[in-house]
């Protein structure tokens, strides 16, 4: 399907491609408001001192790994997520889970493309992150062109939803032969100072790589990691505090919609740069909220941090900090701590003595126990995190090819 046979049915196809247009002038105000937001969240982390800005980073950039695969319909384990990103960051988080390949290959990708963001974006880079993707050369059963362009062995890229008797095509990419070219201007373009907004560039640069869809899968991760790239060069700061793969998982229907609609229609992208800015402004609001977390935990950890626990206890507690779903009973406990309801509820009773946990209001058939609040006048006003703080990061499809 060559450009010129016939009207354009996507962007890629109009003469004018890929002069991308917006008018600053109405993206002016979410641009502010976006920069603003940015600017409270660096300034409360440049307050918490180097320690916990470890522990934020930790949480963030593993709910990116969790959450950009997870809009692909895959679900990776979180703990070995955050074993993965906590050795490569040199964060000590005590007894590591094991870690297999794939979530190694994820890791590496979003790492590459955030801590070493200021690197020149390369053929050669991004092919190394496809490689790292998909490391036994498959996605499922289909055997993939690994760190190398697609080719059209199998037919036109094509991004489809429903059943393979009717499916329903949402985009085509072009074609393979044309990639070469495609792929050169627009890393020309990525590494060039062409004088957009650091924002605007990298809502650009996500949808740009995404409409080229250069690999056999796994571009919908790698967009994001290229926005993600751009995103942090537009912070100025290697570390990593908001997520925009957690905020687009949450609004997943609505991200493939604007993408379509973009795909498919001119030059004219205000659409995508509007809900681009909307998404992100509302990942760092988010961030507010999880960096509340890992402070309050730092905090309850430092309060507590000369009394003897046992293993069950501390496992539990670090459960409850890390925002456990339903009400904690006697029986959940024993079960999660693989052990008796008789030594669950003497762990527990301990725990109440000593002002640590309480029992929950509203008590039902079952009584519930909860973490009593700590005050700031209860803890020493020093920024050590005790190793036992476990920081938060939960997993909350669908076409990444």
């Amino acid at each position: 399907m060559e450009r010129g046979e016939y009207d354009p049915t996507y962007i890629w196809q109009r003469p004018d491609w890929p002069v991308w247009r917006y008018d600053l002038r109405r993206l002016a105000g979410p641009l502010a408001e976006v920069s603003q937001l940015q600017g409270r969240l660096l300034g409360r982390l440049s307050d918490v001192g180097m320690v916990l800005r470890s522990e934020a980073s930790l949480v963030t950039l593993t709910d990116d790994v969790v959450k950009t695969s997870a809009i692909e319909g895959e679900q990776l384990d979180v703990a070995s997520v955050r074993s993965s990103v906590a050795r490569r960051l040199g964060v000590d988080v005590g007894a590591l889970a094991p870690v297999d390949r794939h979530v190694e290959g994820v890791v590496a990708m979003v790492l590459d493309a955030t801590l070493d963001a200021h690197a020149t974006l390369t053929a050669e880079r991004l092919q190394a992150w496809h490689t790292a993707l998909f490391p036994t050369g498959y996605s499922n059963l289909t055997r993939l062109r690994v760190g190398a362009w697609r080719d059209n062995a199998t037919g036109s890229m094509q991004v489809v939803s429903g059943p393979m008797h009717r499916h329903k095509v949402h985009y085509e990419a072009p074609p393979a032969a044309c990639l070469d070219v495609e792929m050169t201007r627009f890393l020309e373009w990525a590494n060039a100072d062409t004088g957009e907004p650091a924002l605007i560039k990298a809502a650009l640069a996500h949808l740009w790589f995404v409409t080229l869809h250069p690999f056999d899968d796994g571009n919908g991760r790698m967009a994001r990691a290229v926005g993600d790239l751009f995103l942090t060069r537009a912070d100025d700061s290697p570390q990593r505090f908001y997520s925009l793969s957690a905020e687009i998982q949450r609004r997943r229907s609505a991200y493939y919609d604007v993408l379509e609609r973009t795909q498919k229609g001119s030059l004219e992208v205000d659409e995508w740069l509007t809900w681009f800015l909307a998404t992100l402004r509302d990942a760092i609001a988010a961030a507010q909220v999880s960096l509340d977390g890992v402070l309050a935990k730092a905090r309850f950890w430092r309060r507590w941090a000369s009394t003897p626990m046992n293993p069950r206890q501390v496992k539990l507690v670090n459960r409850l900090l890390d925002g456990f779903e339903g009400k904690l009973t006697s029986g959940k406990w024993a079960a999660i701590a693989k052990s008796s309801t008789d030594t669950a509820l003497r762990d527990i009773n301990e725990l109440i003595a000593l002002g640590m946990l309480r029992r929950a209001e509203g008590g039902g058939r079952s009584t519930g126990y909860e973490l009593a609040p700590v005050e700031p006048d209860q803890v020493a006003g020093t920024e050590s995190v005790d190793r036992r703080t476990k920081p938060m990061a939960h997993p909350t499809r669908p076409i990444d090819r």
